[in-house]
């Protein structure tokens, strides 16, 4: 006597095996895609346009994929499924020790890009909360002031940016080039700032945030490539003297 119903189970057996398989290699891909995906953004879109400009960054232009960056993305793809809140803005720099701003009159100010078509964008100094506005890191200058004023704002995929979204309103920062300009608005009185240059840093490096009060500076903060958390895009402007 034959016994179909084994062989039918096995057959079935089978199928589900090589479904299986077939989904954890496709999960694989999609995991390995997700990881490197900081990588290839950069090599395709933002690499070219930094190599195009004369600035002083240590953004990498030849070796790409190194160990050390290939470790980075790996530790950087963990943190982001471990639920980093990165709208608050204390979590971008996370080595960086968090100080209040000193008292001010001033709740909020404004910017202006107009090589982007950014307009009056608010800029906090009440919380550090990039979903609802730009934030004045605590602790640093507050515009016109001497010292250096860090501005942090958020960035993404360029295919889903929205100028008036401040969860993408510094998508395009990277087409900045030294000598475009910043205005900042505050107590309605206009101070104009022009970039002086861009450079990219690691989530650890604190250096960006340091104060020199020779003068009145700007600094400009964003998570790069667009769309991902791996690095620090970094661009600082100089107050115009009249």
């Amino acid at each position: 006597m034959v016994n179909y119903f084994s062989k039918d189970g096995k057959r079935f057996l089978k199928i589900i095996l090589r479904f299986l398989s077939l989904f954890l290699i496709g999960l694989g891909l999609i995991i390995v895609a997700y990881v490197f995906f900081p990588l290839i953004s950069w090599q395709i879109y933002f690499a070219p346009q930094f190599a195009a400009q004369e600035i002083i960054a240590p953004i990498p232009k030849q070796e790409l994929i190194s160990q050390n960056s290939v470790q980075n993305l790996f530790t950087n793809a963990s943190k982001a499924i471990t639920g980093i809140n990165y709208d608050n803005a204390n979590n971008w720099f996370p080595d960086y020790k968090f100080d209040k701003n000193k008292q001010t009159k001033i709740q909020f100010f404004t910017i202006s890009i107009p090589k982007l078509k950014i307009q009056n964008a608010i800029v906090s100094l009440l919380d550090t909360n990039l979903s609802k506005h730009l934030v004045n890191y605590s602790g640093t200058a507050l515009p016109p002031q001497n010292g250096n004023a860090v501005i942090f704002g958020h960035s993404t995929l360029p295919q889903n940016y929205q100028s008036n979204n401040y969860k993408t309103i510094f998508t395009y920062l990277y087409k900045l080039t030294p000598g475009d300009e910043i205005i900042v608005n505050s107590a309605k009185v206009d101070y104009k700032y022009k970039v002086e240059k861009i450079i990219v840093v690691d989530p650890e490096n604190t250096t960006v945030l340091e104060q020199n009060y020779d003068d009145s500076f700007l600094t400009l903060v964003t998570c790069t490539p667009p769309g991902t958390v791996w690095k620090r895009l970094v661009v600082k402007a100089k107050i115009e003297r009249i």
